[in-house]
């Protein structure tokens, strides 16, 4: 089990580092974050569900620890959260699926086309 608030103490501090040692890159991604998460037709605690969710999905505990603290800050209640967890499992193993159709269409056209056989390079097994 990871301890969460120790996790972004220590990479808040981190990422002070980093700030100061590609700054520019820094603050274009700090501008994009401020853009990004300005209450607009969704408000702030939406939005943090929503990255809490991608969180998930893209497997960054990091991010985890980050957007967790700051549903609780805007307000989100446990249900909330599991809801959002629920899409995020279901939008995890989702894509899987539809990119496992692409990666078979592929195979089946390159397969029709009669592709090459690549020639075994030596000291390689079958």
């Amino acid at each position: 089990m990871h301890d969460w608030p120790m996790m972004t103490k220590e990479l808040s501090a981190q990422l002070r580092n980093l700030r100061g040692g590609a700054s520019e890159v820094m603050k274009a991604f700090a501008g994009m974050a401020q853009s990004a998460t300005a209450p607009g037709a969704l408000d702030a605690k939406a939005k943090e569900l929503i990255a809490l969710g991608i969180a998930v999905a893209v497997r960054c505990d990091d991010c985890i620890a980050f957007h967790a603290k700051a549903a609780v800050q805007k307000g989100a209640t446990k249900e909330e959260v599991l809801e959002t967890l629920g899409m995020a499992i279901y939008m995890g193993a989702g894509p899987s699926v539809m990119y496992a159709s692409h990666a078979l269409e592929a195979f089946t056209q390159f397969d029709a086309q009669g592709a090459p056989v690549a020639p075994k390079m030596a000291g390689a097994s079958a």
